[in-house]
């Protein structure tokens, strides 16, 4: 049996997330727009005939920006603190012997665009232009197992931070919402989360700025009296 295989990415994933930084932890966190466009040779519309019977889909896809980093046996994941070191196999570290990961993300449909068919998603958390090598059905029957446990309850919880926006940015706040419907919300359902190193996140008055980018926008926010607060945004 050989010990080398060769994937290749069947698709490519547009998301409002330009960089790493400030992507969710888990799928479906945020609900934030997928679009996902087939490559040559996988894009008829026969691969995805009956997939509309489907609520939510897994994507398998490449940490494609990790690749040349490597990887180690143990990580450091956020939920222990970033401080307690576990074996890579037992977290969702992005760090992982062969790149893979996978989420779970709702299915809003097939779509066409000047002719060429793309599937509609929602809850990724995936960087822009992730490479896809499969997509698989969710089965609730299958994949929803009422019994499993895990242990993280007992470790730091995912931050749920109040978000606003300063006054003097209202009207931007305004025009870009107009130009990508449903971007208010996915500010404050990323920046809720507080995306800030997990060494920082118990610090409630942090007055340096952050970035985050997302679709064609800088956003600058910082963390007060435990909310946090954009007070700028920039285009990119």
């Amino acid at each position: 049996m050989s010990s080398t295989y060769t994937l290749s990415p069947i698709a490519s994933i547009s998301t409002p997330f330009k960089q790493k930084f400030a992507i969710p932890r888990q799928p479906g966190l945020a609900k934030a727009q997928g679009k996902i466009t087939f490559e040559d040779g996988y894009d008829g519309k026969s691969m995805l005939k009956g997939i509309e019977d489907y609520s939510h889909l897994w994507l398998l896809f490449l940490f494609h920006e990790n690749i040349e980093k490597g990887w180690k046996n143990t990580v450091k994941a956020p939920r222990f603190g970033g401080n307690k070191t576990v074996g890579v196999l037992a977290t969702r570290s992005t760090h992982r012997p062969n790149s893979i990961g996978m989420s779970v993300v709702s299915n809003k449909g097939i779509h066409s665009d000047g002719g060429s068919l793309y599937l509609e998603v929602e809850g990724v958390d995936l960087v822009d232009g992730t490479p896809i090598i499969d997509i698989k059905p969710y089965l609730a029957y299958a994949d929803s197992l009422t019994s499993a446990t895990d242990k993280l309850d007992n470790y730091q919880p995912i931050p749920n931070r109040c978000v606003s926006f300063d006054s003097g940015i209202a009207n931007v706040v305004q025009r870009v919402e107009q130009q990508n419907k449903g971007f208010k919300d996915l500010v404050i359902n990323v920046l809720a989360q507080d995306p800030r190193p997990a060494y920082k996140q118990h610090i409630d008055d942090d007055p340096k700025t952050y970035k985050v980018a997302l679709y064609d926008k800088d956003i600058g926010f910082v963390v007060r009296n435990g909310h946090v607060v954009v007070t700028e945004i920039n285009p990119r």
